[in-house]
């Protein structure tokens, strides 16, 4: 008789093994469901935990319920529970408009929300030196050369003639006012682009950049003012400038909690404040991008369809109203609601 005899597989009463594991494969049934049902966001941090090790636990159980040749149904069972619980943990998203929902929804709000510290700050740079390019261009138009550079001004400086500058708020032609705005909007967009990447060098370059373009705003509705034409200029400019101004602002934000981070890191490390800075900088800068965007869009409509005054700033009102109801409304909410 050989020493060795081949041994025979373990029998496994199929009640008894279906009584010992069913209550855990119930639980990753039933945690599928919520997943399929709606998403993964919906499960607690104890369920999202449980998730893997009930998924082993059930790919185990199909294993033995194959070795043992365990009555067919249960193995199908088991089966699809495995198939489903794989493609929960390690497939692609189940769907892509569902995340983009998400990211309008949720991430793009609730980002600019938790910048609002730091907005703050931008909307004080841009009226502190808007008001003061104004008063220093009104008292001495001299200071408009020093603040425009010609290829902005494009002729609408101090020596410009009321009718001149009149012209170029209401006219449809591609000249005029079409450089200017097409000029004004590349000038914008360079801003936010630069008040984001430029937080890293501790902010100073972002803070200079605002004030930048709040002088030259400041100095630029000087110009129009001193010709009656002030509420006029800031109707034209209203309808499109409201979302780039706005968006002007979040990007220095952006790159002011970057910056911050950098040199004030508190009891994380430094690289770790930088990380958590950057991912929700890089979201709102993304939202930003969009916003001018939409500025373009309004600025189109502004220079070749709407004329009245009126009408003008009350959409650049209107959208204004939207940013912040989106930013402080629906993300405030999200973001109070955060782990951060």
């Amino acid at each position: 008789m050989s020493a060795f005899v081949e041994a025979a597989p373990p029998l496994v009463n199929a009640s008894r093994f279906r009584a010992a594991h069913e209550e855990e494969w119930a639980r990753l049934d039933a945690l599928l469901q919520r997943i399929e049902k709606r998403s993964v966001r919906v499960l607690s941090e104890d369920d999202l935990l449980a998730l893997p090790v009930l998924y082993r636990v059930t790919l185990s159980s199909l294993s033995v319920a194959r070795e043992t040749s365990l009555d067919r149904a249960l193995i199908a069972y088991l089966e699809q529970l495995c198939a489903r619980a794989y493609f929960q943990l390690y497939g692609v998203s189940d769907s892509v408009w569902r995340d983009l929902a998400g990211f309008f929804t949720r991430g793009w709000p609730s980002a600019v929300a938790s910048l609002w510290r730091e907005t703050l700050v931008m909307l004080f740079l841009t009226v502190a030196s808007t008001l003061a390019a104004y008063w220093l261009v009104r008292a001495d138009p001299s200071w408009f050369y020093g603040v425009i550079p010609e290829a902005l001004a494009g002729g609408r400086d101090p020596s410009a003639s009321a009718e001149a500058l009149r012209a170029t708020i209401y006219q449809n032609k591609e000249s005029g006012l079409g450089v200017f705005a097409s000029f004004l909007f590349g000038h914008n967009a360079q801003i936010a682009i630069f008040a984001f990447a430029l937080g890293f060098a501790f902010v100073v370059p972002t803070a200079l950049l605002i004030v930048y373009n709040g002088l030259t705003l400041g100095a630029m509705i000087a110009v129009f003012a001193d010709k009656g034409l002030g509420p006029n200029f800031l109707a034209w400019l209203a309808i499109h400038g409201t979302t780039e101004m706005f968006a002007i602002m979040i990007s220095g934000a952006a790159g002011m909690r970057i910056g911050t981070a950098i040199a004030f890191p508190g009891r994380r490390s430094r690289m770790a404040a930088l990380v958590a800075a950057g991912r929700t900088s890089a979201i709102a800068v993304a939202g930003v991008v969009l916003m001018l965007g939409v500025a373009a869009i309004l600025e189109g409509i502004g220079r070749q369809v709407v004329t009245s005054d009126g009408l003008r700033l009350g959409i650049g009102m209107a959208v204004l109203a939207m940013w912040l109801i989106c930013y402080y409304g629906i993300g405030r909410r999200h973001a109070l609601h955060s782990p951060h």
